[in-house]
């Protein structure tokens, strides 16, 4: 009985590993956590807010606070455009100016090249958006 215990215990961490992704920063530790559900968490798997399929950004509460449009638009909670991320991974302001990409293998880097984190595994607009808009980790 007890070594059926262990093996679902294994299963169940393995399945609850397998939806997160780890979110890094540029020295590899551990920033937040992406889920495939859309939960955004913290370092401590605490939730710090969601990002809904049909594009809708909440916080930890639920509360509205952006929306990222199906052309990689992304608005604030009044509808206000303050940035996009274009398909090639590159991330801009509203004043269509560079301010970081999001490469292929997952690597974020500032408007300069320089890698700021990684998000391997992560949808370029979910990286998008912890990095650049709404859940920016604290330097």
């Amino acid at each position: 009985m007890k070594k059926i215990l262990t093996i679902i215990f294994v299963i169940t961490m393995l399945a609850l590993t397998v939806s997160a992704q780890a979110v890094e920063n540029a020295s590899h530790s551990t920033i937040g956590y992406l889920q495939s559900n859309g939960t955004v968490e913290n370092a401590s798997h605490s939730t710090i807010g969601y990002i809904q399929s049909n594009g809708t950004i909440e916080n930890a509460s639920h509360s509205t606070i952006g929306y990222l449009k199906s052309d990689g638009t992304i608005e604030n909670a009044s509808h206000s455009t303050i940035g996009r991320i274009k398909s090639d991974g590159t991330v801009e302001n509203s004043s269509y100016s560079t301010i970081g990409r999001v490469k292929d293998d997952g690597t974020v880097e500032n408007s300069s090249y320089s890698t700021i984190g990684y998000a391997r595994g992560v949808k370029r607009e979910h990286a998008a958006i912890f990095f650049f808009f709404f859940f920016k980790p604290k330097s």
